[in-house]
């Protein structure tokens, strides 16, 4: 997610830049003027963007200073405006990802009159984070955990809107459930299962997709992982800025621990010394004694 005062005041490469390996990404917006959301959309095009999404689900009291964030779905109107400023800068896809109430409004007739307004114009994607956000009195990551999960919402809306492609996320953790959701929207997003335990990813394709090729193994992944540490060091990037997004690559495995360990120690990750990897991984490779 980047603010629109990022992109039109900031460093845009910094924000934008991606490797080819990535792809298909998207964008995520942060803003609510509409001609700031238009011109950041149009960068996002430029730089290679598959998708423009715009965030209306966060309820951080900094994101609501800003005006954007979960605080937007009082004002459904001011997004119509804002999506359809952005579907007129770009070509590719504008979407919302947004939540189902507000503070203390749990009526289900909230949610679905702001997606309403909102697909009318012409936003045809929706990500339902299925929670409230607490506006005030709870963290960012408090929003995550306390407000009770309501799935049924999101089915709703499916069954409300049938010609809107509605994505559920909140609290997802296994592809048993992702298959169970998937009997009643279109899509499933993981969120922070996806980050603490990425190898959760590896079965997704052939099991969603029908694809035959093998998964890459942990090691591979570890391995290409490496190779994009030493082409981004060369750029100048610090070790440990990418290191502690792969925490959770061996995640369930014995020695998850060790390689957690050494992969989060400063002093070693400022050596910028790749060899770090090795030592981690010895964790992971603990002699096995057999005894007759």
């Amino acid at each position: 997610m980047v603010t629109t005062g990022a992109l039109l005041h900031g460093d845009v490469p910094r924000h934008l830049a991606f490797t080819p390996d990535e792809a298909p990404v998207a964008l995520q917006l942060g803003g609510s003027e509409p001609g700031d959301l238009a011109r950041s959309a149009k960068l996002g095009e430029q730089w290679g963007y598959d998708e423009i999404n715009l965030n209306c689900g966060c309820p951080s009291e900094r994101v609501q200073r800003g005006a954007f964030g979960a605080c937007l779905m009082n004002e459904p109107q001011l997004v119509a405006d804002c999506v359809r400023a952005m579907r007129d800068a770009v070509s590719i896809p504008v979407t919302v990802k947004h939540r189902i109430g507000v503070d203390a409004v749990e009526e289900y007739g909230f949610v679905r009159d702001f997606v309403g307004t909102v697909a009318d114009a012409g936003c045809d994607v929706f990500v339902v984070h299925a929670r409230n956000a607490i506006l005030k009195g709870l963290s960012p990551k408090e929003n995550r955990e306390i407000p009770p999960l309501k799935y049924e919402y999101a089915y709703q809306l499916k069954r409300d809107f049938p010609q809107l492609e509605i994505i559920i996320n909140g609290g997802i953790k296994t592809l048993d459930e992702v298959e169970a959701h998937l009997q009643h929207v279109d899509g499933v997003m993981l969120g922070r299962e996806a980050y603490h335990n990425p190898y959760v990813l590896a079965q997704v394709d052939s099991r969603f997709y029908g694809s035959m090729q093998t998964p890459l193994t942990r090691e591979q992944v570890e391995a290409q992982l490496i190779e994009y540490c030493a082409a981004e060091m060369a750029r100048g990037t610090y070790l440990g800025a990418i290191t502690r997004h792969a925490l959770g690559l061996y995640r369930g495995e014995a020695g998850a621990r060790g390689w957690r360990r050494v992969l989060s120690d400063s002093k070693r990750l400022a050596a910028r010394d790749l060899t770090i990897f090795d030592e981690a991984r010895q964790h992971l490779r603990e002699p096995v004694e057999f005894f007759e």
